[in-house]
């Protein structure tokens, strides 16, 4: 039963993970591309390789998650996703260099505790 329960973190930290760098892709499509105030810019997005690892990363991460429901109750799975409030940002700061304040790390103490709460007091 405890191997299970691992294999499902994992597996569910793996998905917090995949989200996590699609969201940094998608930062990066913002930055390589054009502004989208126009039809043509839009449709430029199709050429932008940012833009096409971002869906493979998010197709991939779909998938998985389907995956993951098939084993383990939403209940349970779902505020994994949370991971990615506390993964987003701080690659956000590793590659861009962006600010992180002090309410981001009591708002990462707070997402921990509840994780582990859920994680290791059953289902």
């Amino acid at each position: 039963m405890a191997n299970t329960l691992m294999t499902q973190i994992f597996s569910l930290l793996l998905f917090a993970l995949s989200l996590a760098t699609g969201q940094i892709l998608f930062k990066f499509v913002a930055q390589t591309s054009e502004p989208l105030n126009s039809l043509n810019n839009i449709l430029m997005l199709v050429t932008n390789a940012w833009f096409h690892a971002a869906l493979v990363c998010y197709g991939m991460s779909t998938i998985l998650w389907i995956y993951i429901l098939q084993k383990v109750p939403l209940s349970f799975a779902y505020p994994f996703v949370a991971i990615g409030f506390i993964l987003v940002p701080l690659f956000a700061w590793l590659i861009f260099g962006e600010v992180l304040k002090l309410k981001y790390f009591l708002g990462v103490l707070f997402i921990i505790i509840g994780l582990l709460t859920i994680s290791f007091t059953g289902r």
